[in-house]
């Protein structure tokens, strides 16, 4: 077994979009032999699965106004925060398939080093949670490629959970739709308030890893350091996919379609699905203070023909406080007539 060091230029990397690309690139790309292990920090964020729709799970507006990134798996599962104070690990075999879907295997390490510490720690029963006094301190994810296989999940140390609750608040209008996987909403808990006194984040990292390695120093771990070539490909993948808003905040189940553009209040992305030449579903994404006027012109133009009388009345209608009614229309008739 052997770690997996993300720094680049001898610099942690906290950005989520790129780190939670990396376990594609290694089970799909590099294919290491053996077992690698990331472990690493993301700045705030909120993590969905693959085949959610963000527009029901999160709340774009509070999301923006806080500088969380929003970043789409290559995976399933539900949605997550993470921030500073928050942990992720991930397996990563290139070439063993054996342990696919077995969440309590890759959790086991982890598991066995809290309970040396007197944490009662369990996996919740037919669930990919770890749970504490039946709180959730972890959500684990997994997906295979080929004989590959990328499994971990969080370790909440000491996570925002006000912030956690607040972007991660239900649009109850796009939850009826249907649209996507559902998330699954449980209580949480910090680890800090039940680890030994004085144990700080630094030092919780260290003994984790010390366990889960078995060594008595991190000195003693096998390391893989990622090359300028690694970084080179990851950069790619990232400029092309996944590190795009097309991708992050476009790719939802039952949305097709995704444009943005730079207007003079700032950069404005648009989600939607046009049927039998009407449309069907229509979110506005603003990267600025918008209010609920956009609200409305997605309203009075779903289930009509986006036709330039239509798209006007609908745009005159919202009596924009935020955005230049020319400029929107614009934008509007540019892609979804």
């Amino acid at each position: 077994m052997y770690l997996i060091d993300i720094s680049r230029n001898g610099q942690p990397g906290y950005d989520a979009r790129v780190n939670q690309s990396l376990d594609n690139y290694f089970v799909n790309d590099l294919k290491l032999p053996g077992h690698g292990l990331m472990f690493y920090i993301n700045q705030p964020s909120v993590i969905i699965g693959r085949n959610q729709n963000v527009w029901a799970e999160v709340d774009i507006d509070y999301l923006h106004a806080h500088d969380i990134q929003l970043v789409r798996r290559t995976s399933g599962g539900g949605a997550v925060y993470h921030d500073m104070g928050n942990f992720i690990f991930e397996n990563i075999l290139s070439a063993d398939t054996t342990n696919f879907g077995d969440y309590a295997h890759f959790a086991g390490p982890v598991l066995a080093a809290l309970r040396k510490l007197h944490l009662d720690v369990q996996m919740k029963p037919n669930s990919s949670d770890l749970v504490l006094d039946g709180k959730k301190w972890s959500g684990m994810t997994m997906f295979k490629s080929g004989q590959g296989v990328a499994a971990g999940g969080t370790i909440m140390y000491d996570l925002n959970i006000e912030n956690a609750k607040r972007v991660l608040t239900e649009n109850q209008v796009e939850k009826q739709k249907g649209l996507g996987v559902r998330s699954k909403r449980s209580p949480m808990v910090n680890l800090k308030d039940y680890l030994p006194a004085g144990m700080t984040m630094a030092d919780f990292r260290e003994y984790l890893l010390k366990e889960i390695f078995q060594v008595p120093s991190l000195d003693d771990i096998e390391v893989y350091h990622m090359t300028d070539e690694d970084w080179q490909k990851v950069d790619q993948r990232l400029a092309e996919t996944y590190g795009t808003d097309e991708w992050n905040y476009g790719h939802n189940p039952g949305y097709y379609d995704y444009a943005d553009r730079e207007l003079a209040e700032g950069k404005l992305g648009m989600n939607w699905t046009i049927e039998d030449g009407k449309v069907r579903h229509l979110k506005f994404n603003p990267f600025f203070e918008a209010g609920d006027d956009l609200r409305t012109v997605e309203t009075e133009l779903v289930g009509k023909k986006p036709s330039n009388w239509n798209i006007t009345r609908a745009v005159k209608k919202a009596k924009l406080k935020s955005t230049n009614n020319n400029s929107l229309i614009e934008f509007i008739e540019d892609h979804l007539k």
